[in-house]
């Protein structure tokens, strides 16, 4: 199954979705814990029709999902059709979608040498040095965010070093950034917009809003 472009995510029309890195993202504003029940137990018969699982997280009062090509690593159309199906699903029952509240952080490490750390924070946080997917350490059951490895100059320390990448729905990135900046902060590199942004909060501190589109 081949993984998606990013031209053929946005083509395929899935007003109920958003796509954040590497997964379609949504949230289904249930009311109730027993209306969230409902849905995801009709989640969980396309799911197993399609023989194709979504990550599901059940709240109050809303229901969470993720939808990923685990073989691929990435949206396939497998995953559009399924979020098709549970966009129908949602409507039949009368819920709705809250695609903008979908977000995802990941924590990116400057280091000038990469293949030296990651060993350990893989061990660190996955309990195996060998845990690295692509580069980067990932956590399949989603409970860590995604630590990666953005290459730089060798320095003296002190000097900020992790930062945080946002991932928020392409619509509303500009709102986020005004946002931020409106609370103190600056952006300081929109060169590669609307990929990402590069802020400073007031002391100075740097983080990204992304999106998935390219910059």
């Amino acid at each position: 199954m081949a993984r998606l472009t990013t031209q053929q995510i946005r083509e395929a029309g899935l007003s109920d979705w958003r796509m954040l890195n590497r997964a379609l993202h949504t949230r289904f504003r249930t009311g109730d814990f027993v209306s969230g029940l409902r849905l995801v137990t009709s989640i969980t018969e396309l799911a197993e029709r399609a023989n194709h699982h979504p990550d599901v997280t059940l709240g109050y009062p809303h229901v969470d999902l993720r939808l990923v090509s685990h073989d691929v690593g990435a949206v396939t159309q497998r995953d559009v059709d399924l979020a098709r199906e549970i966009s129908r699903v949602a409507r039949e029952q009368g819920v709705a979608a809250q695609p903008e509240a979908v977000a995802q952080v990941e924590v990116g490490l400057d280091t000038a040498d990469a293949a030296v750390q990651t060993p350990f924070w893989a061990a660190l946080l996955r309990g195996d040095p060998d845990a690295v997917t692509d580069g980067e350490v990932v956590d399949p059951g989603g409970q860590l965010p995604t630590l990666w490895f953005q290459g730089t100059d060798r320095h003296e320390t002190p000097r900020q070093r992790f930062h945080l990448d946002v991932w928020v729905p392409h619509d509303v990135a500009e709102e986020r950034i005004a946002a931020a900046v409106a609370a103190g902060g600056r952006v300081v590199d929109d060169s590669r917009a609307p990929s990402f942004t590069v802020l400073t909060d007031p002391e100075g501190n740097r983080a990204c809003v992304c999106t998935f589109l390219d910059g």
